[in-house]
């Protein structure tokens, strides 16, 4: 019994030598995550007496578990576009169908046909669908690889709201008159400059109206400015200089513009004006007596152009910059987390894959469902303590030792026991 007890010892220890030496191995591995082992003692053997407690005699040791642990790695600045980390728990999705595994290693990039994948050229798994209302990115979705082609053309987004923060001097005399410009995008991608001018008609009343040069629209005559409302408005302040009506409207609400017939062949887009602030916040036009002025001018809508350049943000969303300083969410990652990771099988090249232990992967993007963030341009280290590995590997040999030591002993008592005959 003292044979199999300490040959027992010998292979628990071998075994976790074995562990170790993979933990090393691996210290420079792009999101590994080391393996810890555990020894369990095996059933013990009844030996009789009389004593009141029970006297047993153990069997030996056997490795009890040998999990990996999934404790945060360190990070490391890459710079490169397409590498990110996930900071916290969570795992990329990666390969199709029901060949999907999971896995911490971020080093991603770009194939030739634009596919994003790992290092051994396993397309990652993201949202790509787009509301088509809102034509942000459905991030609860079906899952697909994120396909992101060189040199794709980005549609241009027709205008479809604008607004101005504008002051109009309550000082201004009738037949006064204040012009400011925005700019407007139409269905084809090209930009249009308007005007909007309003003029005083008597105290705490003004028109507008908004034009374009009529070289832009059906029907106009290239300098001269071509109105594209099919007639001037109306707005009114009470004696605080606070907007009171829109168009005759009280209380003011925005105005829905019919947009024009252009004269490059776009389709007529409606647009909106956004007069009224959200949640009972007033009013982008006031009536105060100070020069008219506008502090502010802002429109929706985007260019055509081609994908210079892409960044990740914290939520994993793929961000395509085109143009001059226009950016579009293009697909966002997906990532995977699970009741028990360490009930995950590793199955090399730094993924892991589905284990009855685990449980089912709960997907969804990052920063929801304790998923943790993401950190682009960076990569998660190896989480090995080489310290704790080179101190582990000293108890495990000392182990190997003793065991050999009483295999050597018990080899011994049973020499002098044979000789007992001669």
């Amino acid at each position: 019994m003292s044979f199999s007890s300490s040959l027992s010892g010998l292979n628990a220890n071998q075994q976790q030598l074995n562990v170790i030496g993979n933990n090393l191995a691996n210290l420079n591995t792009i999101g590994y995550k080391s393996s810890t082992v555990t020894f369990s003692d095996l059933v013990s053997q009844s030996v009789g007496g009389s004593s009141v407690n029970p006297m047993q005699v153990g069997l030996g040791v056997a490795t009890g578990s040998i999990s990996p642990n999934f404790s945060q790695g360190g990070f490391d600045a890459t710079g490169v576009a397409t590498n990110v980390a996930i900071d916290g728990n969570g795992f990329f999705i990666v390969g199709m169908g029901d060949d999907q595994s999971y896995t911490r290693a971020g080093n991603f990039s770009f194939a030739s046909d634009g596919t994003l994948i790992t290092a051994d050229g396993l397309p990652v798994q993201g949202y790509t669908d787009t509301d088509p209302v809102t034509a942000q990115i459905i991030a609860n979705g079906p899952l697909s690889s994120i396909v992101i082609p060189p040199g794709t053309l980005l549609q241009g987004k027709p205008t479809t709201e604008f607004t101005t923060v504008t002051n109009l001097n309550a000082a201004a005399t009738a037949g006064d008159t204040f012009s400011t410009s925005f700019q407007l995008i139409d269905t084809l991608g090209s930009t249009h400059i308007a005007t909007l001018n309003y003029t005083k008609t008597v105290p705490g009343h003004w028109t507008y109206n908004i034009t374009v040069d009529g070289s832009e629209v059906t029907g106009g005559t290239a300098g001269t400015p071509k109105s594209i409302l099919s007639a001037p408005g109306s707005i009114a302040f009470d004696n605080t200089g606070v907007l009171t009506s829109v168009n005759g409207v009280t209380p003011p609400a925005n105005v829905a513009i019919a947009g024009p017939a252009w004269a490059n062949g776009a389709a007529g887009t409606s647009f909106t004006w956004d007069i009224v602030l959200a949640n009972g916040g007033g009013s982008t036009l006031t009536g105060f007596t100070s020069p008219s002025g506008t502090s502010l001018t802002n429109a929706n809508g985007s260019t055509a152009g081609s994908i210079s350049s892409i960044s990740i943000d914290k939520t994993g969303q793929v961000i395509a910059s085109f143009g001059a300083g226009k950016t579009k969410i293009v697909a966002q990652l997906a990532l995977a987390s699970f009741n028990n990771p360490q009930g995950l099988m590793k199955v090399g090249t730094n993924r892991f894959g589905l284990g009855a232990a685990a449980g089912f992967p709960n997907i969804g993007a990052a920063v929801t469902g304790g998923r943790g963030s993401i950190i682009g341009n960076e990569l998660e280290q190896s989480n090995v303590d080489i310290a704790r590995e080179f101190t582990q590997m000293i108890l495990a040999q000392r182990g190997y030792q003793a065991n050999a030591k009483s295999i050597t002993v018990a080899d011994e008592i049973l020499s002098d026991t044979l000789n007992l005959k001669r």
